[in-house]
């Protein structure tokens, strides 16, 4: 499991916000099996992002930008995602104990697979 620096996290968001305008130029944030337990992720654009097994127990993610992103089997309890955007975000098999959704817009978000 990796665990970022918070400059590494930084280096990582400003490269993803890059590729989100020019994917010539940047790198989609690919942070899956990260532990970013705890992380300040507020008002972070991770649109896009591969979140897949993150651990991001605690973390602040308050209107963060997650539409798109794929949070698969990620690891949220306690997260505060209040005024979050995970539209169309990928949460399958996600754990959400005790996170924060309040306000969250959560449209067209995938919480389980169809049959």
């Amino acid at each position: 499991m990796v665990k970022y620096t918070k400059e590494e996290l930084r280096l990582i968001l400003k490269d993803h916000k890059l590729w989100l305008y020019d994917p010539e130029t940047g790198n989609r944030a690919d942070l899956s099996g990260a532990d970013l337990s705890g992380a300040d992720l507020s008002n972070a654009d991770l649109s896009g992002a591969e979140l897949s097994n993150a651990f991001l127990n605690g973390a602040i993610l308050h209107e963060a930008d997650l539409s798109g992103a794929n949070l698969f089997g990620a690891h949220m309890t306690g997260a505060n995602l209040s005024s979050a955007i995970l539209n169309n975000a990928n949460l399958k098999g996600a754990n959400l104990s005790d996170a924060n959704l309040s306000d969250a817009s959560l449209s067209g978000a995938i919480f389980w697979k169809n049959k």
